[in-house]
């Protein structure tokens, strides 16, 4: 079992910057490929990062590609997502996924532990 608790979510004008952590306790987390997903209001989630176990690979949706970045501090079990020039569509709530079978993953359903998220809104 992990354990992942998001922080660091909260309200942006556009434009500007937040930067998400995830913390994980329980297994080792240096052996789960991590990820990133957000859901809007009315909205399924969607894919927003992915990362691999030693953070050499990271995968990013077209939406966020060239203004997230998602890191991993395995010292501290730590994910990352910073995100810059945030845009109005980039509210939502931010989950943290852990994939225990796959080298990485950008599908929903192969993520097997999830935190509980953490509210991001971006205003105008």
């Amino acid at each position: 079992q992990v354990q992942l608790v998001e922080s660091g979510g909260g309200l942006v004008q556009a434009g500007g910057s937040l930067r998400l952590s995830c913390a994980a306790s329980g297994r080792t987390f240096n052996n789960y490929p991590m990820g990133w997903f957000r859901q809007a209001p009315g909205t399924e989630r969607e894919f927003v990062a992915a990362i691999t176990t030693s953070g050499t690979a990271t995968f990013y949706a077209d939406s966020v590609k060239g203004r997230f970045t998602i890191s991993r501090d395995n010292a501290k079990n730590t994910v990352y997502l910073q995100m810059n020039r945030l845009k109005l569509e980039d509210t939502g709530v931010y989950y943290c996924g852990a994939s225990a079978n796959y080298a990485y993953a950008t599908l929903e359903s192969r993520y097997d532990y999830w935190g509980m998220g953490t509210q991001v809104t971006v205003s105008s």
